[in-house]
């Protein structure tokens, strides 16, 4: 399975949000990444719906919603009214995880679990064959352009061999924050899948062929 692309539009410029939304439809990139975030969970506020409703009639890719909010459950509903493919949920924030899962995937989405940096992978012993990915942050979540966590290449070997041993096969293991060309490949070769990339993407001088280059690492 070749790992994927998901280019974050959580640093863009959003007076150019129609031209980023051009770059990527145009690009390899195989989904476009939005992080939603409530003040409360994370210390940052991003978008809401109404936003991601005016995206989707404007991007070609599948929209991978990252739920960075308190009691998400509430708003499954409404990432699917929006039309997105793929929604992550924090372990942090759930008392109900599975129902949580389950409830998204009643929509028809993929349903993904999302760890803080210090939450070990050991909590998704019960809950891994309930979801369809899980995304790792490699950052501490809230804001972008922060440094990567040498860490999470130790994490990603440990949720890659869980997945194996419960029969898993190429269960999708997601990788959001500092994402570069630098590391992109070692992600990768630890047993990575989906690669987020904002700042990595959007500041270099040519976007497009960044994600190349992080898509061919």
């Amino acid at each position: 399975m070749s790992h994927r692309i998901s280019p974050s539009i959580l640093g863009v410029d959003f007076t150019e949000l129609g031209k980023v939304l051009n770059i990527i439809n145009e690009s390899e990139a195989d989904y476009i990444h939005l992080d939603v975030m409530d003040g409360v969970f994370v210390p940052n506020i991003s978008f809401g719906f109404p936003v991601i409703k005016s995206i989707s009639s404007h991007i070609g890719k599948p929209m991978d919603a990252h739920l960075m909010i308190t009691d998400p459950d509430r708003y499954v509903e409404r990432c699917a009214e929006c039309g997105c493919s793929m929604v992550s949920v924090h372990y942090e924030a759930c008392t109900h995880l599975d129902r949580i899962l389950s409830h998204i995937r009643e929509y028809g989405m993929k349903a993904g679990i999302a760890l803080n940096p210090h939450t070990p992978a050991s909590v998704l012993e019960y809950s891994i064959e309930k979801a369809d990915f899980v995304l790792l942050m490699s950052v501490n979540p809230g804001f972008g352009g922060q440094k990567f966590i040498s860490s999470t290449y130790r994490k990603i070997e440990e949720v890659r061999k869980m997945a194996d041993r419960l029969g898993l096969k190429d269960f999708p293991i997601e990788i959001d924050g500092g994402v570069n060309s630098d590391n992109a490949g070692k992600l990768v070769n630890a047993g990575a899948g989906i690669l987020v990339a904002g700042n990595a993407v959007f500041n270099a001088p040519n976007p497009s062929e960044m994600i190349r280059l992080l898509k061919w690492c």
